[in-house]
């Protein structure tokens, strides 16, 4: 017996070209799915049995083939109204080659923000509807706002920021062969032992840069330098994974100006070693660019206050890289441990399960095992990365006053 009765049989939808679609992930107590129409920056959230169909629409099978092995993996056959709702529902969306693609609407959008969309259309019945993926990041870093004042706003600096970012990468993406990378990675590792072995000269060298406002000025650029080039380096690491980048452009929140790149499809890369790898490339980056200013530091012969200046950048420089990697929204920590637990909305959702499991509820017992070993395993670490960071404040700061 055919899946699909009547003339749906033999109709082999293919969704459009530009439609992403993410790993499983977790969302609470359930496991979704993200789509993407990445024309119009749209995106939706999906279970599994809707990502079952959507995911096997190829232009290859039919609906016939597609409802055979939906009806064997989960026991159950869709008829032509099913069919028809779901088809009509991502036909609405502009998801199916052949329908009106669907834009985005207008008008401005706060900081990580979902796209806005059209309501979904009715459900078919064994199939999970389809929402929007509210408070889904699509980027990396957060979404740009369309509002521009003195105090607040971006603009971009390149007008195609992909092909610029592909420009770099065929300049840079040697770089990212093993044969180059590990050696870098094992510079990098050398250099922060140094770091933290000589803490207490650094932290001086800190204080004295605090009264030098030439080389202090000097330094604050540097780091801005390397801000820049954590941004650039996310681009240049999502397109070398086939990603592609959206904007390129400045953000300020006055007084602090800084560049950001934008990643469109982040979510969608190909896997989650991909997605973890953009991720941290910012903060490697931060520490790649120290390197010759701490090979300086080491073994250049250099008047008192310039070491002194190096010395501070290191630790400085350092910090900034380590900070980006502490796991709380929106920073890059926060997006490496929602891969790592391959979750959605992590921050949100390990809170609300701690809630239930600390009230003992029932509720809390209906997670599924996956979720009530990630999101508490998500709160211990954070509270240790924070703990642990609050200790070093206070240490640096007693060593300060006692030195």
């Amino acid at each position: 017996m055919s899946a699909v009765p009547g003339a749906l049989t033999s109709y082999r939808p293919v969704l459009r070209p530009r439609v992403l679609l993410s790993d499983p992930l977790l969302d609470g107590a359930a496991t979704v799915h993200l789509i993407k129409d990445a024309e119009s920056g749209n995106s939706f959230k999906v279970g599994p049995k809707e990502h079952f169909l959507i995911a096997r629409m190829d232009g290859e099978r039919s609906l016939g083939e597609i409802g055979e092995e939906y009806a064997g993996a989960y026991g159950r056959r869709l008829g032509d109204a099913h069919w028809q709702r779901l088809l009509a529902l991502l036909g609405a969306k502009g998801l199916l080659a052949g329908a009106p693609a669907r834009t985005a609407a207008p008008g401005p959008q706060a900081p990580g923000a979902p796209a806005r969309t059209a309501a979904p259309g009715p459900r078919a019945p064994g199939v999970p509807a389809m929402t929007d993926a509210t408070g889904v990041p699509a980027a990396v870093p957060v979404p740009v706002p369309d509002k521009r004042t003195l105090l607040r706003g971006s603009l971009p600096l390149v007008a195609d920021a992909d092909a610029t970012t592909a420009r770099l990468h065929r300049a840079f993406g040697f770089l990212l062969a093993p044969r180059l990378l590990v050696p870098l990675l094992v510079l990098v590792l050398a250099m922060e032992a140094v770091v933290v072995a000589r803490s207490g000269e650094l932290l001086l060298a800190v204080r004295e840069l605090l009264t030098n406002p030439v080389l202090l000025t000097g330094t604050a650029i540097l780091l801005w330098v390397s801000t820049a080039l954590h941004e650039l380096a996310h681009g240049v690491v999502a397109r070398h994974y086939g990603g592609r980048v959206a904007e390129i452009g400045l953000r300020w929140r006055l007084p602090a100006v800084i560049m950001y790149c934008t990643v469109d499809d982040y979510l969608y890369l190909g896997t989650r070693r991909h997605r973890i790898a953009t991720a941290l490339a910012g903060a490697v980056m931060n520490l790649v660019f120290l390197l010759p200013f701490c090979a300086l530091w080491l073994f250049a012969p250099l008047d008192d206050a310039t070491h002194d200046a190096f010395a501070a950048l290191l630790l400085l420089g350092s910090v900034q890289a380590f900070a980006m990697l502490v796991p709380l929204p929106p920073l890059d920590g926060y997006r490496i441990a929602g891969q790592l637990a391959g979750a959605t909305g992590l921050a949100a959702s390990a809170g609300v399960y701690l809630r239930l499991a600390l009230r003992r509820s029932p509720e809390a017992a209906a997670y599924p095992r996956r979720a009530r070993i990630a999101y508490p395993a998500y709160a211990a670490v954070t509270v240790l990365v924070l703990a642990g960071t609050v200790a070093a404040v206070v240490a640096a700061t007693h060593h300060l006053l006692t030195a």
